[in-house]
Formats: structure tokens, C-alpha cells, sequence
């Protein structure tokens, strides 16, 4: 790393609940309304871009933890901002705490830890786990 995050180092990502972030069942009179798989992809995206600024050309971060409360449902159309907050930092581990509102209410919140990673070592451990196989 170029250096380590401050703690309150934050990333915010703001979206619209389309077609693609809804449940895939939403039939019967179920409503369609943000999945939790698709939260989560995107708390760890916002987290992963706000570590952008600190590391080197060769490194990145992949997720390595993730606990989430998802509170509250949020329909098609609404727009959804996703707040994430550096908390620590431990050799190459990066500690968040998260957010997530819409127009009315907390919709989620929760820790995420993310490792930093260098290309060419990760690259490795996948080859090695794809000739074995």
C-alpha cells in the first residue's frame, strides 16, 4: 500500500433500485424490492473503490468478511445511498462499518473486512487451485 486509510476514511455510492438489483421472486403478489445479494455486491464495491487513492499500481482489495443486518425493504425505483466508513486497519486488512438509507429509513448496516492483495501473488494461488483441478 501507497499508505494506509485514515480512520473515517469513507466511499459513498449513490443508485436507483432498477430491474437488475430486485429479488428474482417477485411473483404471486410479492413485491419486487432490493435483494440482499445485490446489497452486498454493492457495499463491497463502494468499499473496495474508496481504497483506491492507497494502493499501488499492483495491488487490490478483495472481500474477506461481511456482516450484514438487512432491516428494511426498498422498492423498485428508489434511490438507495450506501455510506461506508473506515474503522481499522491491521497489517493488510482494512476494517468498514456500514450504512445503507433510502428515501425513508435505514435499510441495512454492518461491518465489511477487505485484504489487500497483490496481482501476481493472487493470480498464483488461482492457478495453482485451477491445475489441480
Amino acid at each position: 500500500m501507497k499508505s494506509r486509510p485514515k480512520i473515517g476514511t469513507t466511499g459513498e455510492l449513490k443508485f436507483t433500485v432498477g430491474q437488475e438489483h430486485v429479488i428474482d421472486f417477485a411473483t404471486g403478489g410479492m413485491p419486487a424490492v432490493l435483494s440482499t445479494p445485490r446489497l452486498v455486491a454493492l457495499i463491497e464495491r463502494t468499499a473496495r473503490e474508496s481504497l483506491y487513492p492507497f494502493l499501488n499500481e499492483n495491488e487490490r482489495t478483495v472481500g474477506a468478511e461481511i456482516e450484514i443486518r438487512h432491516l428494511a425493504p426498498t422498492p423498485l425505483g428508489q434511490a438507495v445511498t450506501i455510506m461506508t466508513r473506515v474503522i481499522g486497519t491491521e497489517a493488510r486488512a482494512v476494517d468498514f462499518q456500514f450504512e445503507v438509507r433510502d428515501a425513508h429509513e435505514i435499510i441495512a448496516r454492518g461491518l465489511h473486512k477487505r485484504a489487500v492483495i497483490t496481482v501476481e501473488s493472487f493470480a498464483r494461488r488461482v492457478a495453482r487451485k485451477s491445475a489441480s483441478h
